[in-house]
């Protein structure tokens, strides 16, 4: 395993590669990561794993400096997994360059997280056009845990560059509770409380299934997981799985949640 600092060490390393795979990440790795890994091995000759906690996509200063690290336990993780490089470059090499064109959500984008983490996706954009114009990858594997994340990558980079966006499932732990690095910051009783929230909506998606009157049964349901999870909800909404425009049944779609327990701020889909 390589350990890849400075551009021109990237440069250096991938000038002969072909067939790249490469799994962005901010650290912090948990079996979620490993499956996107597992998944490159599999399709990919070689595979890139970067580490960056990217400033820009928070609009919360305390939320990026309270965000999970922990470098080494992340570099034994990807020794094991016989990862070929690890990209770990600090925020000038990043931002080595000026955008010539802010990025701007349009209007119908700026819905589910996009409405109430401004600025957020911009920033997410940013740093993964970035990351894919020094890396080159002919892949980049995501998990469909930040789905919206990854429909507005996927449309922005494969319009852009000749890499595939490969689209990963969500993996969970026995408790039904979707791996995110957030859950580092949540105690034993905070992790029961968010797996119980996760399979009630696995329940009510089930429960959705022939129902007409979709949105009434939502805001219900709203109300009843803030009584009896007292916790602060920002949506709890069914949206279209292709491109997120508001949906009023399941059927090619999905259920999104955004909440937060103890001002730690979780977001799944179903």
């Amino acid at each position: 395993m390589k350990i890849l600092i400075k551009n021109k060490d990237v440069n250096e390393a991938l000038k002969e590669v072909s067939n790249l795979g490469f799994i962005p990440t901010m650290g912090s790795l948990h079996k979620g990561h490993e499956y996107l890994i597992k998944q490159s091995k599999k399709k990919c000759n070689q595979t890139i794993v970067s580490i960056f906690i990217n400033p820009t996509q928070f609009n919360n200063k305390k939320d990026y400096l309270s965000y999970p690290k922990n470098l080494k336990k992340d570099l034994n993780i990807l020794k094991k997994l016989k990862v070929n490089y690890v990209y770990i470059p600090n925020k000038k090499d990043v931002y080595s360059f000026k955008r010539k064109k802010s990025i701007v959500l349009k209007k119908e984008n700026r819905v589910l997280c996009a409405k109430f983490r401004k600025g957020h996706f911009e920033g997410v954009i940013d740093v993964m056009d970035r990351l894919t114009s020094i890396i080159r990858p002919n892949k980049i594997f995501m998990g469909e845990k930040d789905y919206q994340q990854l429909m507005l990558v996927k449309k922005f980079i494969e319009k852009k560059y000749k890499t595939k966006i490969v689209s990963c499932k969500t993996i969970r732990n026995k408790d039904k509770l979707a791996l995110s690095s957030r859950n580092h910051l949540l105690n034993k009783q905070d992790l029961i409380k968010a797996s119980k929230i996760a399979i009630e909506l696995f329940n009510l998606k089930k429960f959705l299934k022939n129902k007409k009157k979709t949105k009434t049964l939502l805001q219900k349901k709203l109300k009843l997981l803030k009584k009896n999870f007292d916790v602060k909800i920002d949506y709890l909404e069914i949206r279209k799985k292709d491109n997120l425009k508001s949906s009023s049944n399941i059927k090619n779609s999905k259920i999104f949640i955004a909440y937060f327990i103890n001002k730690v701020r979780l977001i799944d889909n179903f």
